[in-house]
């Protein structure tokens, strides 16, 4: 007799473990593999961790004619734009570029900085003042999600880190400058780059 009810102890256990398989499947407190990239959690974490950057040398001074406008909220006074000939991605897949925020009394805040996707970070390298470049001792900070001053926000999320990874190059980002968006970034199903 006790025989039998271990054995149905054990069947029990296993339709338990049974059912629960789906719903362990959903649990967004695991470890989740992403579609992007095919890494679990874990090796993402890893591979924030042996993060190594490539040298970084400061571009030339922004042209007027070469900065690409866009707008990040209505509650910020100034107008954002980001020089296209400074816009690239790097071998250690930052994406950098020169950002101009001009007041609206006409001075411009000319930063160059670098955009790390995965870490959700953003880094300045140097500010510009008259057209030279002066080197800033800032280390990557995390780009939090806020109301006002959003730029950083808008950069990532609908130019430069479509679903959460780099653009693959300065003409991707360009482009999406130009056209106002990334057609990855608001979920597009469309896989094409463009």
């Amino acid at each position: 007799m006790r025989r039998l009810a271990q054995v149905w102890l054990a069947l029990a256990l296993v339709a338990l473990a049974a059912a629960a398989l789906p719903a362990a499947a959903q649990n967004p407190s695991g470890p989740q593999v992403r579609s992007d990239t095919g890494k679990s959690d874990w090796e993402r974490a890893l591979q924030e961790r042996d993060f190594k950057e490539v040298e970084v040398k400061l571009p030339a001074p922004p042209k007027a004619a070469k900065l690409i406008e866009f707008f990040p909220s209505a509650a910020s006074s100034f107008r954002f734009f980001v020089d296209a000939d400074s816009l690239s991605v790097g071998a250690d897949g930052v994406v950098r570029y020169t950002l101009v925020a001009r007041s609206s009394s006409g001075h411009d805040n000319v930063t160059y900085e670098g955009m790390r996707c995965k870490a959700s970070s953003v880094r300045v390298y140097a500010y510009s003042n008259a057209g030279v470049w002066s080197p800033a001792q800032g280390d990557w900070k995390p780009i939090e999600a806020r109301s006002v001053q959003r730029w950083h926000n808008e950069l990532r999320s609908r130019y430069f880190c479509p679903v959460g990874v780099p653009i693959h190059g300065a003409a991707e980002g360009l482009n999406a400058l130009r056209r106002g968006g990334h057609p990855h970034a608001s979920g597009s199903s469309n896989p094409q780059r463009f």
